[in-house]
């Protein structure tokens, strides 16, 4: 008679960790990429730019800004859920889909590592 797993393991657990630890770093250098442009801390020396160039690209620039605004807002949401996701693993709830209280496919977290819910209850809140 087999028992279903309720929680990974300590050593799967360390295997999320390393993962998330890898993605978060390279999730905060994006993130900083970001918001280094939005600051325009490096504008490449278009500081004296014609002012009938620029007068063209102030509205394309506008747009560009609001793009990476949001793509910056992203990121910093997708880092909030990668230490949301490492807390969880020191709790020893990582991995533990909080609809069904069932274990989120190990493959699934490998692809999504801050996932909270498995497809199942994916699809049942679609429904």
């Amino acid at each position: 008679m087999s028992q279903e797993k309720t929680r990974y393991s300590d050593t799967e657990l360390q295997e999320f960790k390393e993962l998330i630890q890898r993605k978060l770093h390279e999730a905060n250098e994006d993130y900083e990429l970001l918001r280094s442009s939005l600051s325009n801390s490096d504008n490449h020396g278009t500081d004296d730019t014609g002012r009938t160039f620029n007068m063209m690209e102030d509205g394309s620039q506008t747009l560009s800004r609001e793009e990476v605004a949001q793509l910056s807002a992203r990121q910093e949401k997708f880092v909030q859920n990668l230490q949301h996701a490492l807390t969880r693993i020191e709790n020893k709830t990582y991995g533990i889909c909080r609809v069904t209280g069932k274990l989120i496919p190990k493959e699934r977290l490998m692809l999504v590592p801050h996932a909270t819910m498995s497809i199942e209850a994916k699809n049942i809140q679609k429904d």
